[in-house]
């Protein structure tokens, strides 16, 4: 049985009070002329809008977003480096569709061919680097659908490294939204390819597909898919004030449409709603009574920032349930779970998180355990 400790934000920050708010007046959300779509916040996860959004559908180059996410990946862990030179077999400088034009034969820099697939949809640079990562692209895909799975994306196969048109080939706009949060938050460093207008290779240079990085300032990232199955497809992100959406929309009928659709999500997203940090990482939001320790108080809070999506302008009325258990006996590490923190918009539960000691806290001696034991005996009588 947990001991319900009951803490309103109020007193924990200026711009939270408990006082009625009147309900957050959200009208629908825009109807886009797309066979699927997502808007989702990046940093909380949350699902703003959503139409078909697990329904699986052909990627198309999206594709090419898990293709870049494995070389991130890979880079992490020291495999490979972005000043790698990568060769070019003639299965990468025959395949057809967007093209970076790399040479048969020849050897490309790795952060090259980043750019050749994130910035022109290069079919022939996606190729050349499953090749280098896997030996072949066959073995690139399986290790693409390990990834997928490991990231919570169950609509999803593929079948290659590039997109292009192939049986048992899908994603869904859920699975791309989250693959796209995942690239955003866990590789920020390599994000900016996202934003970048053009790239000349070779003497030809090429523009970034996503028009919204001319039409939105916010805009600053992700990726474009078009094949006559797919339809005009784009996985869009934009950070405005604090808040950062990332709109996946599937299956248009121009490359107008794409972006025109994309955009209708992304205004409707910051005009409505907006993410708060309640707690900052290391906050101590209580000192909870320890048995049998060093010290007789612990310090509870949280690791990392806590975040919430919520409308727009409704900040102001966010009460808080802190639980946490009856009873705490050292030793504890920190890190371990003490109890759990649950806040509400007006009834709706919009974040349950749980709360961690921040500090390590040893046994204490055999006179203080003792003492300890005895009192806790007495208070469980009463």
């Amino acid at each position: 049985m947990k001991k319900t400790l009951i803490f309103l934000f109020a007193a924990l920050f200026s711009f939270i009070n408990t006082s009625s708010a009147a309900p957050a007046l959200i009208p629908a959300p825009p109807q886009l002329s797309a066979t699927s779509y997502i808007l989702m916040d990046a940093y909380t996860g949350k699902v703003l809008v959503e139409h078909n959004s697990k329904k699986e559908y052909p990627p198309a180059s999206l594709t090419k977003l898990m293709t870049a996410y494995i070389v991130d990946y890979e880079r992490s862990l020291g495999n490979i480096s972005m000043e790698d030179m990568v060769p070019v077999s003639e299965k990468a400088w025959r395949m057809g569709g967007s093209k970076m034009f790399i040479r048969e034969g020849s050897k490309v820099k790795l952060e090259d061919l980043m750019r050749g697939i994130i910035v022109q949809s290069g079919n022939d640079a996606s190729i050349a680097v499953s090749e280098y990562i896997a030996d072949n692209e066959e073995t690139f895909a399986d290790l693409m659908n390990q990834h997928a799975k490991l990231l919570g994306m169950n609509n999803t196969n593929f079948v290659n490294a590039t997109g292009y048109p192939a049986k048992n080939h899908y994603s869904s706009a859920y699975d791309l939204a989250l693959l796209s949060r995942v690239k955003i938050i866990n590789y920020a460093e390599s994000y900016p390819m996202y934003s970048e207008k053009y790239f000349t290779y070779s003497g030809i240079r090429q523009p970034n597909r996503n028009k919204l990085l001319w039409r939105d300032k916010s805009v600053d990232g992700l990726k474009t898919g078009h094949t006559e199955e797919a339809g005009y497809c784009l996985a869009a992100s934009a950070l405005r004030n604090g808040t950062r959406l990332i709109a996946v929309v599937m299956g248009t009928k121009s490359d107008d449409a794409r972006a025109n659709e994309t955009q209708k999500l992304l205004n409707y997203g910051f005009r409505y709603y907006e993410t708060r940090k309640l707690y900052s990482s290391g906050e101590v939001v209580n000192e909870g009574t320890i048995w049998g320790g060093v010290q007789d108080k612990i310090k509870i809070g949280f690791v990392e920032d806590v975040l919430v999506t919520i409308p727009r302008g409704h900040s102001d009325s966010l009460p808080a349930t802190l639980e946490v258990l009856p009873t705490i006996k050292a030793p504890i590490e920190a890190g371990d779970v003490l109890g759990k923190i649950i806040v509400k918009n007006n009834d709706e539960v919009i974040l349950e998180r749980d709360v961690v000691a921040l500090e390590t806290v040893e046994e204490g001696g055999l006179f203080k355990r003792l003492f300890d034991a005895i009192k806790l005996f007495f208070l469980s009588l009463f």
